[in-house]
């Protein structure tokens, strides 16, 4: 098994499965945040987020590997973020599978190219959909036995960025092809 930045180790199997990622879609609530909403007397919500998934997800596309939030709320809150992320946000799902597969489908991807990282029920048909399901650290107990990894971060608390520097390790070690001559 290899290790992530000297962290845990990742089960071979899982690291070939990582490596053939080229696209990581997150959930919001409750991955980005955790979970946690505050609501004003007006009605606005804020949420807090974990400063260092920016510098993770900067890094997940240096390696090449595409990002997208995809959300059931449609929420002003989600898109400020998303945008200072320079994250594509997809909101309004009520079946997150299916607005995703039309999405790999535009895109000329296959499940099998894609990761997940979820951490509640409305996550669950892209979880058993695609290649490599992510749950975060507090992640319910109704989706754990679809996720083949699971942070060790909670959601809102690191476990985007232990996902970005996962993919990124795995695919920095990736055998490159041999350049032609």
């Amino acid at each position: 098994m290899s290790a992530v930045g000297g962290e845990r180790p990742i089960p071979p199997g899982v690291a070939a499965d990582l490596a053939a990622v080229r696209l990581v879609v997150f959930d919001f609530d409750g991955v980005f945040t955790d979970n946690t909403v505050y609501v004003s007397e007006d009605g606005t919500e804020t949420v807090r987020c974990w400063r260092g998934d920016g510098l993770g997800l900067q890094a997940l596309r240096r390696a090449g590997i595409d990002v997208l939030i995809l959300s059931t709320e449609v929420n002003p809150v989600v898109t400020a973020r998303s945008r200072k992320l320079g994250v594509e946000c997809v909101q309004g799902c009520d079946d997150k599978w299916a607005r995703l597969e039309a999405i790999l489908r535009e895109r000329g991807l296959t499940p099998d190219q894609v990761a997940f990282v979820g951490n509640d029920v409305n996550d669950l048909g892209c979880l058993q959909a695609v290649r490599m399901p992510v749950v975060v650290g507090d992640a319910h107990p109704s989706v754990l036995a679809a996720a083949r990894l699971r942070t060790e971060r909670p959601g809102g608390r690191g476990a985007v960025r232990e996902v970005c520097d996962m993919l990124v390790a795995v695919h920095d070690r990736a055998p490159r092809p041999a350049a032609a001559s």
